[in-house]
């Protein structure tokens, strides 16, 4: 299991980014980080920056949040069983999240975990915008568009209590 970035707000965090896994390249220690050495991070860390989210309220995971690829493999989606597996995590890792108010799914596989964090914390705003990855950012302005709109939303609720 990956470390969380200790930069981040962990149990205070107010919000909670949920992205997919590990990408091939990740470096270790495995941190869910968006100071990470790859395109996501750094797409997620200034569109957190533009919305004004400050570091202290948010923490970053994966939704299937270990490794996946075997060494030197190409990246993979995750297969069905292991966001089975990682979904299940989820109800006891946001237990030890007391001051969170919204959860941001970040692309179609984070999107699989808004039934689970309704039911396990049904307090909590759920929003979803698409993946950060270049991958994806760079297909449309319209996704960029997205994902900061729903950063600005994420703001407002944390600004609003």
């Amino acid at each position: 299991m990956p470390l969380f970035d200790p930069r981040d707000g962990g149990s205070g965090a107010r919000l909670l980014i949920l992205l997919e896994s590990f990408g091939p390249r990740a470096p270790e220690p495995f941190t869910v980080s968006r100071d990470n050495p790859t395109g996501t991070s750094r797409n997620l860390a200034r569109f957190l920056a533009d919305a004004g989210i400050v570091r202290a309220d948010t923490i970053l995971w994966n939704t299937v949040p270990w490794i996946i690829h075997t060494e030197g493999a190409t990246n993979r989606a995750p297969r069905r069983g292991e966001i089975a597996e990682g979904l299940a995590l989820l109800p006891p890792f946001l237990a030890l999240l007391p001051r969170l108010r919204a959860v941001v799914l970040a692309g179609r596989v984070a999107g699989a975990a808004r039934a689970t964090i309704e039911a396990a914390r049904p307090d909590v705003a759920v929003l979803a915008m698409p993946h950060p990855s270049p991958t994806y950012v760079c297909t449309s302005p319209a996704v960029t568009a997205r994902i900061r709109a729903t950063l600005a939303e994420a703001a407002g609720l944390l600004a609003a209590g």
